[in-house]
């Protein structure tokens, strides 16, 4: 098994079950997202620091197998992490006429602060994110909505209010964003004529599937064609989260601290340090496909068979958008409260 994919999968499987212990509700986020955001500050980040925010993206087995070394102190000089979100962002940019998908990135900097070059060439190369002056000084909350309305224009305006009022603030730096926005048809559309109100019960339990099972059941050389009479539900959700605490939980600690960060990589003096972490998402399924958007932005502060089958999800599921080249989890979720 590619110990990438595994670690890819890991990593939306453990934010999954961090989220789900904070709420019983649905649960819906992008895992290429968050990931995405993680990468462009990492690219910044030096020390204990960046040493925590590789091990949120690999674990010790996954950095073992896949050759990434972790040091307590120090991360051997090595790109491939960053090779690898190119690659998929250039995966990701190929046209296409069976579905609409975007991944934009952007960095939004205060035009009187001085980022490394070495730092915004990087950025720009790996993940194809500019970096666009802004006044957070005198102009915080102008800038607030610019941002917000270039994150909106970018997901079909179903991403609205990424950053809410008062998240920001005069010392903000630095805001990272990451934007993934897909639509799609079914292959069969489902007659809106049979749509019906129907019971959905809440007392079945989904939590015993794991990255490994997920790999294998959507491995190609085990999936076959089947007639199914098909019940699902037209369902929409949409959640904002702010994953300091989550990702803290993970591991990450250094990174928010205001003693600890360290951003030496970024900016050549200290104070810099993560302040927001925060990803907003949408989804909506209906008779003629579905529509799935999610927006990241991280703040930086000084300081069947013959017959069919019955496949009716009338229970909690979790349920997934793949993007099978690539074999990366865009969107995850959980629907168990209609």
């Amino acid at each position: 098994m590619d110990s990438l994919i595994l670690a890819n999968t890991r990593f939306g499987f453990n934010l999954f079950k961090e989220l789900s212990q904070m709420n019983d509700r649905n649960i819906f986020f992008s895992p290429e997202g968050i990931k995405t955001a993680i990468g462009m500050f990492l690219l910044g980040a030096h020390g204990a620091t960046a040493a925590q925010l590789w091990k949120v993206l690999f674990s010790e087995k996954d950095t073992e197998s896949s050759r990434i070394k972790l040091e307590e102190k120090e991360i051997e000089k090595t790109e491939d992490i960053h090779h690898q979100f190119q690659r998929f962002l250039n995966e990701i940019s190929k046209p296409t006429n069976d579905y609409g998908l975007k991944i934009s990135n952007r960095l939004f900097g205060e035009k009187t602060y001085l980022f490394l070059q070495k730092y915004l060439d990087y950025v720009e190369k790996y993940y194809h994110a500019s970096l666009e002056p802004v006044d957070f000084v005198n102009a915080t909350d102008e800038s607030r909505k610019k941002i917000n309305s270039w994150v909106e224009s970018r997901t079909n305006e179903k991403i609205k209010d990424l950053l809410p009022d008062g998240s920001l603030s005069s010392s903000t730096k630095l805001v990272a964003v990451n934007v993934v926005y897909f639509k799609g048809q079914w292959d069969r559309e489902f007659e809106k004529e049979n749509t019906k109100e129907e019971e959905f019960w809440l007392n079945k339990i989904i939590d015993k599937i794991t990255p490994e099972k997920l790999i294998e059941w959507t491995n190609p050389g085990h999936l076959e064609e089947r007639n199914v009479d098909l019940r699902l539900p037209r369902f929409e959700v949409e959640d904002s989260y702010d994953l300091e605490a989550v990702l803290e939980s993970m591991g990450v600690a250094d990174a928010f601290s205001e003693q600890e960060a360290s951003y030496s990589e970024m900016f050549s003096l200290s104070g810099l340090r993560a302040q927001k972490f925060l990803h907003r998402s949408f989804a909506e399924v209906t008779e003629e496909g579905i529509e799935a958007a999610a927006g990241t932005g991280v703040g930086f502060a000084v300081t069947f068979a013959p017959g069919y089958e019955n496949f009716h999800c009338n229970h909690p599921f979790l349920f997934f958008i793949r993007h099978n080249e690539s074999n990366s989890i865009l969107f995850f979720g959980r629907f168990s409260s209609p």
